[in-house]
């Protein structure tokens, strides 16, 4: 059993609410919060990017906080630092430096989640996770909790219970806008949520009243899209009439107008991560000159001191360390690795190679135990930097070679470049981009066995998946790979894609007319009037995330139907047996194509 009571931290019982209080009512400091996480961790983004990914995108988070850090000392302000617990596993030391600079360090869970993705349970684990992993990375004791993504509704107040079941003495994750908690006013501001085992004091972020509606005024996105004298004048009103302090708050990404844009975001998230971020350092200046501010925690009195372990720390955690195996007499002997080459093609990819780099380190850790990987990066004619960015990424590394052309050629050309250099018999190509993750060619490289060709990822397969690709695409991929369909007699669900694993020697006199992403499905056709046996993998496609596409929709368009119309005439003239070819092409899964629709 659980209630609310209006009271301050000092015990004394709140005049009321907000609109009905006079000037002056509360003369003490403002609370100031920071958000500490990175600029691909946040939920506008959160379409596009998993949690997976995370590790492959180069992190911004530590001179990100610096930058706010460097602020709040030129104005002697302390604040409460809301962190990921990830962060504090992956970069402890930059919550080191939080808190040696003397602020206040509080949970915002382990994952950036809702509250709507979680059971009692699993919330459970994951404030314990994210505040032992905090308090390890910092030692000083985590008092607070907000939410990573969203705010706590009237539904979600059973999140309070777990809380303060779980040891935390304040709460910041109500913020009571629109309609939400009308006729509880006083959910706007600090209260106490009684508990059986004691109470949680709640901290709501400051909202404007106007109509019986609450709207935000606290900071982050509002601040940056809404005009800064309407905030302004909003915040001056709140401190000249509320009863209650003033909650502050922003990120730390928000102080990074340079950060790299990831365009596969839908157009209106783009523009609440994006929108006057070089505004952002400013705004913040302005009411830290303003007013007086200081952290939550010291607010509310609580003691910043470590406090010896009372909690059993939970055990096997992802990225938890274990101890090794003891060594026993009878070694199983050392699987031998097979030989596997990768092709980058690179076209004015300067903005993803850093992305790139830690997913291929992530296909090595994951993959290294069966496969030995060599890389071959081809910088086909780029204009940008993508060449000395893949020197100075890719060159130092044993398992690596760089190939350019010097003019653009095309990404089938390219691939075939990095065919003919390879010195292995198994050769894959991936994109650059990674729209289609590698890690997916754990299931590809298999599937070249004796007699196979060339296996061929297909999203279009009804038991592969598309994510994040606009409609349009989409109906245009399929219905040119109809046409292909038709064209060669052939079974495939996907014959545009660049994913795909070859037999070194199949493809070493093949020659394509189209060098550009025509050239992609001509490689297909030209195996398949030699009766070449192609393997179709289920696979998953996604968004591009940074930069724009290469490809020339309308130019594209056209050259497919002039290769179709050219690979008809080969066909129909005998170039190739395609219609005996055809019995030797499966799909794999084909006889599960009514399981699954596209995702």
């Amino acid at each position: 059993m659980s209630h609310d009571k209006h009271t301050s931290p000092g015990g004394a019982a709140s005049a009321g609410p907000l609109s009905d209080v006079g000037a002056g009512r509360y003369e003490g400091p403002q609370l100031a919060s920071v958000v500490l996480e990175d600029y691909f961790q946040v939920a506008p983004l959160r379409s596009v990017v998993r949690t997976a990914q995370w590790q492959r995108f180069e992190t911004r988070v530590e001179a990100n906080t610096l930058k706010a850090l460097d602020l709040l000392d030129e104005f002697r302000v302390k604040a409460t630092f809301f962190v990921l617990g990830w962060i504090a596993d992956e970069m402890p030391e930059v919550i080191r430096e939080v808190t040696r600079r003397g602020h206040e360090v509080a949970s915002k869970g382990y994952e950036h989640r809702s509250i709507r993705e979680y059971s009692p349970d699993s919330f459970r684990e994951d404030v314990a996770r994210s505040r032992e992993a905090i308090e390890r990375a910092c030692g000083t004791r985590v008092h607070g909790y907000r939410i990573a993504h969203g705010w706590f509704g009237p539904d979600d107040l059973w999140a309070l219970d777990v809380l303060a079941d779980e040891g935390y003495n304040y709460d910041s994750s109500v913020r009571p806008i629109y309609w939400r908690f009308s006729g509880e006013r006083h959910r706007r501001i600090v209260h106490l949520y009684r508990h059986d085992q004691g109470g949680l004091w709640e901290i709501p972020l400051s909202t404007w009243s106007l109509g019986g509606w609450s709207f935000p005024i606290s900071g982050g996105n509002y601040f940056r899209q809404l005009p800064h004298w309407l905030m302004t004048r909003a915040v001056e009103s709140w401190v000249r009439r509320a009863d209650s302090p003033f909650v502050l708050y922003f990120h730390v990404w928000e102080f990074d107008p340079d950060q790299p844009r990831i365009r596969a975001a839908p157009l209106l998230e783009r523009v609440r991560q994006y929108r006057n971020l070089d505004r952002m350092e400013n705004i913040i200046r302005h009411y830290l000159e303003r007013y007086r501010f200081v952290p939550i925690g010291d607010w509310l009195g609580l003691p910043r001191a470590a406090e010896p372990a009372t909690r059993t720390v939970r055990s096997a955690q992802p990225g938890s360390v274990t101890a090794p195996l003891p060594a026993t007499a009878e070694s199983p002997a050392p699987i031998r690795k097979q030989a596997v080459t990768v092709v980058v093609p690179c076209f004015n990819e300067e903005l993803i190679l850093p992305y790139l780099a830690r997913t291929l380190d992530s296909v090595e850790a994951v993959l290294g135990q069966r496969y030995a990987f060599q890389f071959i990066f081809v910088d086909d004619g780029s204009t940008d930097g993508t060449w000395s960015s893949l020197e100075a990424t890719f060159q130092h590394r044993a398992n690596c070679r760089l190939l350019r052309h010097q003019r653009n050629r095309g990404v089938a050309e390219a691939i075939l470049t990095g065919i003919r250099n390879a010195r292995t018999k198994i050769v894959c190509s991936i994109d650059c981009d990674c729209t289609y993750d590698p890690h997916q060619l754990g299931k590809l490289i298999p599937m070249l066995e004796p007699g196979v060709d060339m296996v061929t990822a297909s999203p279009y397969h009804p038991a592969g998946q598309v994510r994040n690709v606009p409609s349009w695409r989409l109906a245009l991929s399929r219905g040119l790979s109809g046409l292909y369909r038709i064209v060669l007699r052939q079974r495939l669900a996907t014959y545009t894609s660049c994913f795909r694993v070859y037999r070194r020697r199949s493809f070493l006199d093949l020659r394509v007319r189209e060098a550009g992403f025509l050239g992609v499905a001509e490689m297909i056709g030209i195996l398949t009037l030699r009766k070449g046996r192609i393997v179709e993998c289920p696979a998953v496609l996604e968004s591009r995330l940074f930069g724009a596409s290469k490809m020339k929709v309308v130019k594209t368009i056209v050259g497919h139907l002039g290769l179709l119309i050219r690979l008809a005439v080969r066909r129909a003239t005998g170039a190739g047996d395609v219609a005996a070819s055809s019995d030797r092409i499966r799909s794999v899964g084909q006889s599960n194509n009514d399981s699954r629709g596209i995702q």
